[in-house]
C-alpha cells in the first residue's frame, strides 16, 4: 500500500544534491526530467507544489574546476552564483516540457526565523502558488556565511513546509526510509515504516551523511521531520534513485512517514495562543468580532484602538468592546499604520498610507480566538 499522496494539498518536496548531480558535477538531466513528471502527477492529485533543491554548489564547483571538501568559503559562494544559473536553467527546461511554470526563490535563515521577513516570504510563496507557478527554493548560498546558513536543505525544506502551512514535506535520499541501525553497515537492520513521535531514540539512530556531493544525512532528515511536525506537516523519506520516485511511493515503494498529529493550522493557531511576547493590542467593534467568529479575516473598518508599540509580523492581542481578550494574532501592518487605518474601508488603505497595503489587518490564517 503506498502513501496516500492524494490526501496532501500543498506538498514541498525536497531534493538531494546526491539525486540531481552526478560525480562529475554534472545535472542529471534523465532524472530530473522524470521528476518533472513526479511534479505534473501531485498537481494532477490536486497538490500545489513546491521544489527545495540542492546542487548548485556541486555544479558551481564543477565549472569552476573546485574541490568542494578543500575550497574556502568565499570560493564556495562564487561556485553556488555560478552554479545556481544552470541549475535554474535546468529546472525551468524539463518542467516546460510538462507545461509547469517555475520561479526561482533564495533564502536565508533570517528569511524565515525573523517575523517581518517570514511573512514577505511566506506571501511571496503563497502568491505564486495561486497563481499555478512551481516555486523552486534553495538556500541563497552566495551570501550566506557559516554562522547563518540552514546548513542543509532538508532542515530548509522544512522551514519552507513551516513557511507555507504545508501538509505534506517528502525528502528524497539515497535511502528508502529510518532504520534502527545504518543499513549499508547492517544487512539485517530493521525498516521502520512509520514514527509518530521523533524523541531520542529515534534521533540516536539516525545516521550520518555517507555522500561526498550532498551535506544531509539521516540524522538531518529526522531533526528536519521534527519541524515539520511541530508545523502540523507529515514528513516522507523516501528512495529517490529511482524513475518518478513520488510516484513509486504511491505506488507503494518502501519509505518512511513521520505522522503529524494536528494540522497545519492547528499547530499554527496552538503556537499564538501560546505566544507570550504580545506587543500591543487591536481593539474591535462587535461587527468585527462577530465576523472573525464566523471565520473572517479582521478588516481595518473594525478597528476602533490601537495600543501598544509593535512591527509588522508581531504578536498582538485582539480585544472586544468588552475588554475582554478575544484572541491574538500577527499583525499585518505596524502601530501607526494600524491606528492611521481605523475605521477605514480596505478599498481606501492606499488612499490612506500612501501605499497599497494588504486588505486584511489579521489574516484568519494568522489569527487564534479564544472565545
Amino acid at each position: 500500500m503506498g502513501v496516500a499522496i492524494g490526501s496532501y494539498s500543498r506538498i514541498v518536496l525536497k531534493v538531494g544534491s546526491s539525486l540531481l548531480v552526478g560525480d562529475d558535477g554534472r545535472i542529471n538531466e534523465s532524472w530530473l526530467r522524470s521528476l518533472a513528471a513526479d511534479v505534473r502527477f501531485l498537481r494532477e492529485s490536486g497538490a500545489q507544489v513546491i521544489v527545495v533543491s540542492s546542487g548548485a554548489i556541486a555544479v558551481g564547483c564543477r565549472q569552476l574546476n573546485l574541490v568542494k571538501q578543500r575550497a574556502r568559503l568565499e570560493e564556495l559562494q562564487a561556485a553556488a552564483a555560478m552554479g545556481q544559473v544552470e541549475l535554474a536553467s535546468a529546472y525551468r527546461a524539463v518542467m516546460d516540457e510538462e507545461n509547469i511554470a517555475t520561479a526561482q526563490i533564495l533564502l536565508t535563515p533570517g528569511d524565515t526565523e525573523d517575523r517581518r521577513r517570514f511573512l514577505n516570504a511566506r506571501s511571496t510563496l503563497t502568491r505564486l502558488l495561486d497563481f499555478g507557478i512551481v516555486p523552486v527554493v534553495n538556500e541563497n548560498d552566495t551570501v550566506a556565511t557559516e554562522e547563518i546558513r540552514y546548513g542543509d536543505n532538508d532542515r530548509l525544506a522544512a522551514r519552507v513546509a513551516q513557511l507555507v502551512m504545508a501538509d505534506g514535506l517528502i525528502l528524497l535520499s539515497d535511502v528508502d526510509g529510518l532504520y534502527d541501525a545504518d543499513p549499508r553497515l547492517h544487512p539485517d537492520a530493521v525498516h521502520i515504516a512509520e514514527v509518530d513521535t521523533i524523541d531520542e531514540e529515534i534521533l540516536s539512530i539516525a545516521g550520518e551523511s555517507r555522500s561526498d556531493v550532498g551535506t544531509g544525512g539521516m540524522a538531518t532528515k529526522v531533526r528536519a521531520a521534527r519541524i515539520a511536525l511541530h508545523a502540523g506537516c507529515d514528513t516522507i523519506i523516501g528512495d529517490g534513485n529511482r524513475e518518478q520516485p513520488v510516484h513509486a511511493l504511491s505506488a507503494g515503494a518502501r519509505c518512511t512517514i513521520f505522522k503529524a498529529s494536528t494540522s497545519p493550522a492547528a499547530a499554527r493557531k496552538q503556537w499564538l495562543a501560546g505566544y507570550l511576547n504580545v506587543r500591543g493590542e487591536m481593539h474591535i467593534d462587535d461587527g468585527a468580532a462577530h465576523a472573525l467568529s464566523n471565520g473572517n479575516s479582521l478588516l481595518p473598518v473594525g478597528l476602533v484602538n490601537v495600543i501598544g508599540e509593535f512591527d509588522r509580523g508581531d504578536v498582538v492581542s485582539v480585544v472586544g468592546q468588552s475588554g475582554d481578550e478575544l484572541g491574538r494574532g500577527l499583525t499585518e501592518y505596524s502601530d501607526d499604520e494600524a491606528r492611521r487605518l481605523r475605521g477605514c474601508q480596505s478599498a481606501d488603505i492606499e488612499s490612506v498610507l500612501g501605499y497599497r497595503g494588504r486588505s486584511v489587518v489579521i489574516h484568519r490564517d494568522e489569527l487564534v480566538l479564544f472565545q
